[in-house]
């Protein structure tokens, strides 16, 4: 399902810290914290931290705001079309100026497993053409967990889903610079961890797709030219 209009938030540079109170009820309150962002890395924590969503900070401390920030919107919007035509399983939200596609861990591993199971190739597969002709976008892979065992082991293994996630993908033709990955274990839930539905809700690995400094440099030249 594609989500354009829930949980959007947009913001400039300069209005962060209002975007940052403004998204507060987006997510639990846990804190996040974006590691290795692809840019905005320091703004996204901030959002982050209000927010409990690693992949939401990163996309709003990247963001460019004001006209640009509209064109690079609407990129995405047609991104999320064709992520939503050719990746079944996938939710794709668009928060502010980019993406987040969130996968079950269950689509894509088995229990208490960091190697990608073989029905889930096919979904990455379709992600990968799609995403390695989107200019030079950044993507930020998120692992999470829900709460069952321990702290140190859940945000282990989180980190290695995501990290298996990244090595498909970059072995399907998206280049290494554009992809960043983070696991944040059971700390960022979307769910209450009582009971087995929910837990399956917060077992998942979340895509933060922004844009890189050529599409934004790009998207200013086109909203000066307009002007």
């Amino acid at each position: 399902m594609y989500n354009h209009g829930r949980k959007l938030c947009i913001a400039s540079a300069g209005a962060l810290l209002f975007a940052a109170m403004a998204c507060a009820s987006l997510n639990k309150k846990e804190e996040g914290a974006i590691i290795g962002a692809a840019g905005g890395a320091v703004a996204g924590g901030i959002v982050g931290k209000a927010t409990g969503s690693t992949a939401r900070g990163a996309i709003i401390g990247a963001a460019v705001g004001g006209a640009a920030g509209a064109i690079i919107g609407h990129q995405m919007d047609q991104k999320a079309k064709e992520i939503q035509q050719t990746v079944a399983g996938a939710e794709i939200t668009r928060v502010g100026e980019g993406l987040v596609v969130t996968f079950e861990s269950g689509l894509l591993f088995d229990f208490d497993s960091d190697q990608l199971r073989a029905a889930s190739q096919t979904n990455l597969d379709n992600l990968a053409q799609s995403l390695s002709k989107f200019g030079d976008s950044k993507l930020l892979l998120v692992g999470h967990t829900d709460d069952v065992g321990a702290d140190a082991y859940n945000l282990d293994l989180s980190r290695r889903r995501a990290a298996a996630v990244a090595s498909y993908l970059m072995s399907h033709g998206v280049p290494s610079a554009r992809i960043a990955t983070s696991g944040r274990g059971e700390t960022e839930p979307i769910a209450p961890n009582d009971n087995d539905t929910d837990r399956q809700k917060n077992r998942r690995v979340e895509v933060a797709i922004t844009a890189g400094d050529e599409m934004k440099a790009q998207a200013k030249a086109q909203a000066g030219s307009s002007n």
